[in-house]
């Protein structure tokens, strides 16, 4: 899910895309689903797209 939303905003400059993808996930994701992902990120994040994968990294940051 974090690839199709990352996919939605890619038609924004990278910054941009990024910044949509990190907030669009802090603001509608259960918090469950983002220690799933925050799993997957330090795991090694495999498949995912490099603008959901610098929001993750962005949300990780803040956390």
């Amino acid at each position: 899910m974090a690839n199709q939303i990352a996919t939605f905003f890619g038609s924004q400059k990278h910054d941009a895309a990024v910044a949509g993808t990190r907030d669009h996930i802090a603001k509608f994701w259960d918090p469950r689903m983002r220690a799933r992902i925050a799993e997957l990120l330090v795991s090694g994040g495999e498949g995912l797209k490099p603008i959901a994968r610098e929001a993750l990294e962005g949300l990780a940051r803040k956390q």
